[in-house]
């Protein structure tokens, strides 16, 4: 019979949180999405490292909206470091020239990437996973840097039914993240929706069955500091338009 013989196994397990974070992550960042001003120079990000006892090695960078990574017009600065045990490191995403470049009357998307890795074992049939966190960077052109609190771009944002379901019509400058979509507040979402990210000055189709929504659809989208909020919408015929009232109350 022959001798059995040792394995060192590492594995690299690559989860993409779409922003919204894990606690199952050693490194993470302090937010779940970052707002890049086109008057910033650069913006910081805080990253914790959650474990007690071990230190990790954090590697950064930035993508474009279809995942190529990229170096400009933002790069993260240091690309990688060293965390102690419970400590805080700290990248910053820097604006390159190319930023002059970018649309100035709508935003544009990138992602910001950290994958944590783990000291090397020096125990066999070591199982090392490496979890890797994504969220959304918005660069923010200086005419848009003012926002109004109080009547957000979101409430803008229309429904239009097209055969049994609806198409989300986005007239702003700015990204609309939709988290859910159901017939009330807190309610569970509709059947066939997913989660949507509603590029500026653009049409998209809602998920789900329109007879599903009702005749007051509540869409949830998600805000700059990463709230999620709720859209009361009221519809006539076969249009709807969000109850700023209802939304702001809610």
């Amino acid at each position: 019979m022959m001798p059995l013989k040792r394995y060192n196994l590492a594995a690299v397990l690559l989860l993409l949180l779409g922003g919204y974070g894990s606690a199952q992550a050693a490194i993470a960042p302090d937010r779940t999405r970052l707002v890049f001003r086109g008057e910033d120079k650069s913006i910081s990000v805080d990253l914790k490292n959650a474990n007690s006892k071990l230190p990790y090695l954090a590697q950064s960078w930035v993508e474009d909206e279809k995942g190529v990574k990229i170096t400009s017009p933002l790069i993260v600065v240091p690309p990688a470091q060293r965390i102690e045990p419970s400590a805080i490191g700290q990248v910053k995403i820097q604006g390159m020239p190319a930023l002059a470049s970018l649309p100035k009357d709508r935003e544009t998307l990138f992602y910001y990437n950290v994958r944590e890795i783990p000291p090397q074992s020096d125990k066999p049939n070591t199982l090392q996973i490496a979890l890797q966190t994504r969220i959304k960077v918005f660069y923010r052109p200086q005419a848009l840097s003012k926002i109004d609190m109080q009547h957000p771009w979101q409430y803008k944002i229309t429904l239009q039914r097209q055969g049994n379901g609806y198409q989300v019509s986005n007239p702003t400058g700015y990204y609309v993240v939709l988290s859910n979509a159901s017939n009330r507040m807190d309610g569970t979402p509709a059947r066939g929706f997913s989660p949507l990210v509603i590029a500026p000055k653009s049409n998209v189709t809602l998920g789900g069955d329109a007879s599903e929504l009702g005749h007051s659809p509540v869409l949830t989208y998600v805000n700059d500091y990463g709230a999620r909020l709720p859209l009361i919408f009221n519809c006539t015929d076969n249009s709807c338009a969000v109850d700023e009232a209802k939304s702001r109350k809610s």
